[in-house]
């Protein structure tokens, strides 16, 4: 019988380069399987790459365009200055005089007839009271010739033409008793010089009812009498309306020279007045723009103080004339209905409306070349390249170019910043809302 002998294990030195070939052995299987992915993932990046770095080469920049459409363009001219009225009303006294008072205060609105300065008014009362005293006895004069005298001249005119009757019949019957012998002739005498005396009364009754008829000279020198009072009397309530100095319109009082006590004379200004309803706009514009400005161009105006506020304004006045030292015009402007805020003297920006296009093709200045030269051209997209355009341009106003030739509604324009240059591909893109 046979005993098996029982072997020593190796040594643990021994048995780890058999697993550690193993594993080696293992890993370099899975070698295929791992090198085909990252192989592919190598080739994806190169294309991303490739595309991203030569996709515009190939291909064309993108390019954010808006198609060409139709508008209106409106090209206005844009100025500062300030309001003013047309005029200003200096008040002032018309006769010598005291103040007594001022009812009023400088910037205070007024209406018309409002009074704004009283005068002492203690003569021109007296001489009013003594001119209605001439004037009463004047047309007491007037009352007494056709209610007193007249009458009276016309009853004596009667008595006298009856007496001139009475001695004409006496006067001829006695010159027929003269011829018959009856009569002497001292009563011929008598009845002769009563019938001169008779027509002499006669004569003097008909100028006295003459004289205070009217047309007269009694009755003229009467009713020039109360004519005279009349103009007298009118003058003194004059003298006493100028006592108290009044608003000729409504407006605002701007100006105040005056105090309680001056003494105040014809021809010194005492207030000032700025009339309320009609304003205008004045500014100076370039001598270069003078060819855009002309009548009755609508404008729109805001007050400096009220920015967010406008108001219309149209031009009615060009100064014919130019400042050579600012080389300017002047011009201004009617504003019908000026808003309540509106003050003398403030400062006004104006713009002014001086061409219009219905319906234009605009496009922005920014992407117009070389339009300082007067040969302007566009870069327009056309199957994929940019193209070089000659355009007409028109109108030209806050940025926007009206294009009277060379593109059409519905053309494409590369903006200028883009550096496409004529010819190269684009891709084109709509520019996001």
């Amino acid at each position: 019988m046979t005993l098996a002998t029982k072997q020593p294990a190796p040594p643990s030195s021994t048995r780890a380069p058999i697993e550690q070939n193993a594993a080696t052995s293992g890993w370099r299987k899975l070698i295929p399987h791992q090198t085909g992915w990252i192989l592919l993932g190598l080739a994806a990046c190169s294309v991303v790459i490739g595309w991203f770095f030569g996709g515009p080469y190939l291909l064309g920049p993108i390019v954010s365009v808006a198609p060409i459409v139709r508008m209106d363009l409106v090209q206005t001219l844009v100025a500062s200055g300030h309001i003013e009225t047309p005029f200003r009303i200096s008040v002032g006294s018309q006769i010598i005089g005291v103040v007594a008072a001022i009812p009023v205060a400088e910037g205070q609105q007024v209406k018309a007839d409002d009074v704004l300065i009283r005068l002492d008014d203690n003569e021109a009362r007296a001489s009013v009271i003594l001119a209605e005293g001439q004037m009463a006895q004047a047309e007491a004069r007037v009352r007494q010739v056709r209610d007193l005298t007249l009458p009276a001249a016309e009853q004596s005119l009667g008595e006298a033409r009856a007496t001139l009757v009475n001695v004409q019949q006496i006067h001829a019957r006695i010159s027929k008793l003269l011829a018959d012998g009856v009569s002497t002739r001292v009563a011929f005498d008598e009845a002769t010089k009563n019938l001169d005396i008779a027509r002499a009364q006669m004569r003097n009754a008909e100028l006295t009812v003459f004289s205070n008829r009217p047309g007269g000279a009694d009755f003229a020198v009467a009713e020039t009498q109360s004519a005279q009072a009349r103009a007298t009397l009118r003058a003194a309530q004059t003298r006493l309306g100028y006592t108290e100095i009044k608003a000729a319109r409504d407006g605002v009082l701007i100006g105040r020279d005056v105090e309680v006590g001056n003494v105040v004379q014809p021809g010194k200004e005492l207030m000032r007045l700025s009339p309320a309803g009609e304003i205008q706009i004045t500014i100076q514009i370039d001598e270069k723009n003078l060819g855009l400005i002309a009548l009755k161009q609508q404008a729109l105006a805001s007050a400096d103080a009220f920015s967010k506020e406008n108001f219309p304004a149209a031009v009615n006045f060009i100064n014919p004339s130019v400042d050579l030292q600012r080389a300017s015009v002047e011009v201004k402007l009617n504003v019908a209905s000026p808003p309540a805020y509106l003050r003398q003297d403030m400062t006004v920006s104006v713009d002014i409306e001086v061409a219009r296009r219905v319906k234009a093709i605009i496009v922005s200045v920014a992407d117009l070349h070389d339009l300082a030269t007067g040969a302007p051209w566009v870069l327009q997209g056309d199957d994929g390249h940019a193209r070089r355009r000659q355009v007409t341009v028109g109108l030209v106003s806050a940025g926007k170019a009206e294009i009277v030739t060379g593109l059409q509604e519905g053309d494409i324009v590369v903006p200028a910043t883009s550096r496409v240059k004529d010819g190269q591909r684009i891709r084109v893109r709509a520019p996001t809302a």
